[in-house]
């Protein structure tokens, strides 16, 4: 019954957490809050628990709730902790969708959406603009071999159908021997 207990309570800090945080590193005095609040572990852990949770692939929040969760609890905390830090986000997609939905045909929604579209068309040109300024340009000018990077990516994965994964490997590979070993 005890960890039945704690399970909820997991579920309801990072549910709390979850609302009242925007990710990332701003989750993290809530987490230790509620941790040591409810004594399931001390700061020294609480902290072990963030430095693992950076160094791991995905979203500190969703790491830290799966450590803490399972530290306090085993695998059914780490569910529940997940869970409680999920629902906010797919609360509010789910109430999205369904507004959506209901306005969709909504001409005003439809004149939203023709100012939604080029905006975010506009916010991508200026990602690639912004990366391609610190990918292709340096002190010296436009690097050729970036640019000759690029193209042998655009070739490998519009012709060759390779994976991006194993684009990104091949462009490390060239990288590392034009920059590192030749000293291009």
């Amino acid at each position: 019954m005890d960890q039945f207990i704690t399970v909820l309570q997991l579920y309801w800090s990072f549910l709390k957490i979850g609302f009242t945080s925007f990710g990332g590193l701003s989750m993290i005095p809530l987490i230790t809050s509620e941790m040591l609040g409810h004594g399931w572990m001390v700061a020294s852990e609480i902290s072990d628990i963030v430095a693992i949770a950076e160094m791991t692939p995905g979203p500190l929040g969703l790491n830290c709730a799966t450590f803490a969760g399972l530290k306090a609890a085993g695998l059914i905390g780490s569910a529940a902790a997940n869970l409680g830090a999920l629902t906010p986000s797919f609360t509010l997609c789910l109430v999205g969708a369904v507004f959506f939905e209901k306005f969709k045909r909504s001409t005003i929604m439809q004149k939203i959406l023709v100012g939604v579209r080029p905006a975010c068309i506009a916010m991508v040109i200026g990602v690639i603009c912004t990366l391609s300024m610190s990918n292709y340009v340096t002190a010296a000018g436009i690097s050729p071999v970036a640019i000759i990077i690029s193209i042998v990516d655009i070739t490998l994965l519009r012709f060759a159908k390779l994976g991006i994964p194993t684009v990104i490997i091949i462009s490390a590979v060239i990288g590392i021997l034009v920059y590192g070993v030749l000293g291009i």
